[in-house]
Parts: structure tokens; sequence; C-alpha cells
């Protein structure tokens, strides 16, 4: 292959990589983890998460868990940050940045959804600062890879990361299976891409649950890793099993 194949086929598995990494930090520790305490992480590794997180994606931990958590509240309905239903899956896929950055500005979302996640002083130093991270993110990968292939790497992650997870809320309460009776959607493909995420309509079902499989033919590698850590006794989980929500539970009687 000529050196520019090379350094294209480079920059695509790098990105990946990154993406990956960054979606399960996502999925296991600002979702799972924060957002619904799901699983409680020992110091160290919650403070690894937090160090990916901050410099492969720039997200203020506290920022994202109140918008998701708004998300839950006000599902599909007046309120939601960005919902298909009421926006249409097009405009939050291609939006989906936007939407959340309009609503991760209000003052009082914050106040309301985020009040058990203080700054701290690693926020103060480093965590709080996102687009010092991104930038320290980005020259990692030129220094480790130089700059044509770094920087590649880092648009190919980017695209991936923000494309992904704009899909789990606009095709995943959109398109897919609905097991149980609420708004949101199945899509196992989906599910590989971010960890797990794309398995939504189980998640909505069982929001405190730290796993989104729910049937033996689905694949949570999110929960793969959650189990690892469990293991490892890195953290430890808020229930050993799924915990339907009680409109899931009758959905299914």
């Amino acid at each position: 292959m000529s050196t520019l194949t090379n350094t294209l086929a480079t920059a695509l598995v790098i990105g990946f990589v990154v993406s990956t990494a960054a979606n399960c930090c996502t999925t296991v520790y600002l979702h799972r983890s924060l957002s619904h305490r799901a699983l409680t992480i020992r110091p160290l590794p919650a403070l690894v998460f937090r160090a990916i997180i901050w410099l492969s994606t720039g997200i203020k931990p506290k920022e994202w868990v109140a918008v998701h958590r708004k998300h839950h509240a006000f599902t599909d309905i007046e309120g939601d940050p960005h919902s298909p239903v009421l926006l249409g899956w097009k405009t939050v896929q291609k939006n989906n940045v936007a939407l959340y950055r309009a609503t991760a500005l209000e003052t009082e979302t914050i106040t309301k959804y985020a009040k058990d996640l203080p700054d701290d002083k690693w926020d103060t130093v480093f965590f709080g600062h996102n687009k010092t991270g991104l930038g320290l993110g980005i020259v990692i990968l030129v220094l480790l890879f130089g700059p044509v292939t770094g920087l590649l790497a880092a648009f190919v992650h980017a695209n991936i990361y923000l494309a992904s997870n704009a899909a789990v809320n606009a095709l995943g309460h959109h398109f897919g299976r609905r097991p149980y009776d609420n708004k949101a959607t199945n899509l196992q493909w989906l599910a590989f891409l971010t960890m797990g995420e794309g398995l939504h309509n189980n998640h909505h079902a069982a929001p405190s649950s730290p796993r989104l499989s729910h049937r033996w033919f689905q694949i949570d590698p999110g929960w793969w890793v959650i189990r690892t850590m469990t293991t490892l006794r890195l953290a430890t989980l808020r229930f050993s099993d799924i915990r339907l929500s009680q409109q899931a539970k009758a959905s299914l009687s």
C-alpha cells in the first residue's frame, strides 16, 4: 500500500479506538454510574474515566448528567432536550450537539438535575476546562503518531463519537424494536458502536440497572466492562440484576 493509504488506514484505526474508549467512558461512567447511580466506581478508576472523557470529548460530567436526567424527566414530551418525536429524527441527528449545548448552558437545569455533582479541585484545575482537555487530547495524538496521522485520527474520532451518540437520541427514539412500552427503541448495531447504548428501549424500561441487555441474544459491551470492574473490586453494583420500572412491568403483564 502507498504511504497515503497507510496513513489513512492507521488514522481510521486510531480514531475508532479513541471513540470506543470515549463511548466506554460515556456509558459506564457518565451514564450508568453518575446519571443513574447504577454502579459506584472507586476513586482511582473514576479519575481515569474523568481524564479520558476530558481528553477525548471535553465533556463536563455534571452538564452531561443534567441534560440526560432532564431527558428522562421529560422523555419525548415538551421539555425533552433532544426528542425526535417533537423535533424529527433528522433534526436531532444533525443538531444533537447544538441541542445538548443549549440545555447544558441553562443554569437552572444544572442546579436542578446535577446538584449532587458539585465542582471539586480536579474540576477547578483540569476537568472544568473543556477546550483545554480537547486541545491536549489532540496534542497527545499528534505527539504519538505525527501531525498528519494524529489530526486525521482526531477528525475520525470526532465524527464517529458525535454521530453515534446523536444516533442514540435520534434513531434510538424512532427506529428499532420496542419490547417494552416506551418511546425508545433497541438497535443492536448501534449498541455495538456505543458500547451498549443502542439498547435504548431496555434502558428506559430499567434506567437504574447497570446492564442494558435483557435477552440472551442482546449484546452490551459496556456490561462486560462493568462485570470486569466488579470482579476486580473496582466498582460495586446498585442492583445485581435488572430492575424494571413499574411502567415496564405493567407493559409485560
